[in-house]
């Protein structure tokens, strides 16, 4: 079984995100302002590119059962997480100048590049695989984090919004559907479709650490001289 193998291959960086100084600093309520504002700017550049990823494995994939479930969840992310960080912007007094200045950070920036490579150098079932950690993580996280909620009514507001019962069932959905696709597939493509939930179950842990750390490209040698 798909979700089995993947999940047993991912316990340091999948059960490390519970642990995560970002997200232990969202349950109690103490993560700074800044991090919290920090994450949904990166995070709004992420949601932007995987609605999109979702839309362009829909418009090449055969299989109508993952055509439909792919752009229901673009849908979804349209109308309810992206709208939802939409009034944490607004709370926070985000601006359209600070999204547009501010950078990229490498770790988002090499996720959503992660999640195209599937397309090119990947499969498509191996690009469906790679969209399964992000909604899967959140939601047990969303679960876990539920059960004592958060002192910070914007924190407690984020934990509620991955919490329900629909965000289960969509879940538990996407499960199933990879699990059938991975019994259909040769091994060569198992192993991919593995390999693309693995590496993007590493990259979740590591958007905590980026938002946590505010992570920022590296400078060089700002003193080197040009060799040109």
């Amino acid at each position: 079984m798909f979700t089995k193998q993947a999940r047993a291959l991912t316990i340091p960086h999948w059960e490390g995100s519970f642990t995560h100084p970002f997200v232990k600093g969202l349950q109690e309520g103490t993560l700074g302002e800044k991090e919290f504002r920090y994450y949904l700017l990166q995070d709004r550049y992420y949601l932007e590119h995987f609605s999109q990823i979702h839309l362009l494995i829909a418009e090449k994939i055969e299989d109508e059962e993952v055509k439909e479930m792919l752009m229901l969840g673009a849908k979804h992310l349209a109308e309810g997480e992206i709208a939802i960080r939409d009034g944490f912007f607004k709370e926070l007094n985000i601006t359209e100048e600070e999204i547009k200045t501010t950078p990229i950070a490498p770790t988002a920036y090499n996720y959503v590049s992660h999640m195209y490579r599937q397309l090119s150098d990947g499969t498509l079932n191996s690009a469906v695989a790679g969209l399964l950690p992000c909604a899967w993580l959140y939601q047990e996280i969303g679960t876990e984090l539920i059960k004592t909620g958060s002192p910070d009514s914007l924190y407690q507001r984020w934990i509620e919004t991955y919490s329900g019962e629909e965000s289960a069932s969509e879940v538990a959905h996407q499960c199933d559907v990879l699990n059938r696709l991975f019994e259909k597939a040769d091994e060569i493509e198992q192993k991919q479709m593995i390999q693309a939930f693995v590496i993007s179950s590493r990259m979740e842990y590591l958007f905590w650490e980026m938002a946590y750390t505010l992570q920022t490209w590296p400078e060089g040698d700002l003193d080197a001289t040009s060799k040109y």
